[in-house]
């Protein structure tokens, strides 16, 4: 017999999901077939799989060693202490290659500040160009600073990642930098996804754009996006076709009018709030009302004001006298405020929440040119 105790970490997810990553080899009528058996128990209980698992659930497993050994798959071998031809030396060469992989995204990318954490999220300070995930096999990202913060914490053991893996949350460009929500444990990660999805959760930026705007302002459009350049492409919503078309006469950031038919089209919406206006330049506060890839750098451009220092939708002459002044290399483009909802138990130490993130240096240098 084989017994395991649900943690905090694995908690929220249900049953069945969970004994497919206990059981990794294992398939789905065979487990289904073992519950109804009570081959496998819930807390000395009868389950059909559909159970939500909490913590301190007890997890029972009537198997065989034999046949444990077959489902639970070489990782779980290892975390158990059995040991069979061939195996060892693998899993060992396995977790011993991820450790150190994640010990160095730790090491490497020492420059991310924490801003708030507790047992299932982590809120952190990205620096301007540190990938929020990989973008090749090769790549430090947050992601696996996360993982290997949270192993050399002791919150994680390497065995806890079978089961959830933490991750980033809310992606930013490589070169935005600012406020990351990371989730630690399942709940986090339910948590996020579900006040990111229903927009109940309210993420504000910083940025510096082209031009004088005096006043506050909501803008809706249309985005897509070329996986091929990744590239974005917006149509503000009363440039729209006549009704019962499919075709939409959009503009592109750089001010190209093309006519195309996009199927996968997403609408988007951004608001604007003029912070100070300096000469050629205004100080703005955007909040993020939907989020799709590109959405502020390109929604602004749309509208006859790039962001500062954007090479891929911005003004370039005006871009390049700032990089000689300021040394701009990059969108100016920082996640500053994230204002929580009121939530209930066991997110209470969230509940309508504000949290802050300092502009970087580079704000103040562009601040101060005549």
């Amino acid at each position: 017999m084989y017994q395991t105790i649900i943690t905090d970490r694995e908690a929220g997810q249900r049953l069945d999901k969970y004994l497919h990553r206990l059981l990794p080899n294992a398939g789905s009528g065979f487990l289904y077939k073992m519950l109804r058996k009570k081959n496998i128990t819930l807390n000395d209980k009868k389950a059909d799989g559909s159970e939500k698992t909490a913590v301190g659930d007890c997890v029972k497993i009537f198997f065989a060693q034999e046949t444990l050994d077959k489902f639970m798959g070489d990782a779980a071998l290892q975390k158990n202490g059995v040991k069979t031809a061939g195996n060892e030396a693998a899993a060992t060469d396995g977790l011993e290659t991820l450790i150190s992989g994640y010990a160095a995204a730790y090491g490497k990318l020492s420059d991310i500040q924490i801003i708030y954490e507790n047992a299932h999220i982590l809120i952190v300070d990205k620096p301007s160009g540190i990938l929020s995930q990989k973008a090749e096999k090769t790549d430090f990202s947050l992601n696996e600073w996360l993982i290997g913060y949270l192993l050399q914490s002791g919150f994680l053991r390497m065995d806890d990642l079978r089961f959830f893996k933490p991750s980033v949350c809310n992606r930013l460009d490589r070169n935005t930098s600012g406020i990351v929500l990371c989730a630690k444990s399942l709940q986090g990660a339910q948590l996020l996804g579900d006040l990111l999805k229903k927009r109940t959760l309210h993420k504000y930026y910083q940025t510096y754009v082209k031009g004088q705007i005096t006043q506050a302002q909501t803008i809706e459009g249309v985005l897509w996006k070329d996986e091929r350049t990744n590239r974005v492409t917006v149509s503000l919503l009363p440039q729209m076709c006549p009704s019962g078309s499919k075709r939409l006469q959009t503009k592109t950031a750089d001010g190209a009018a093309s006519s195309n038919r996009k199927a996968d089209a997403a609408r988007i919406k951004t608001a604007y709030n003029p912070l100070r206006i300096e000469k050629d330049k205004t100080l703005l506060e955007v909040e993020l009302i939907t989020g799709k890839s590109h959405q502020i750098r390109a929604h602004l451009a749309s509208i006859g004001h790039p962001l500062l220092g954007d090479c891929k939708y911005g003004d370039r002459v005006w871009n390049e006298a700032y990089r000689q002044k300021c040394g701009v290399q990059a969108q100016l483009l920082h996640a500053y405020k994230v204002v929580f909802p009121p939530l209930d138990a066991p997110f209470e130490d969230l509940s309508g929440r504000t949290f802050l993130c300092a502009l970087p240096k580079l704000f103040e240098r562009v601040s101060d040119v005549d």
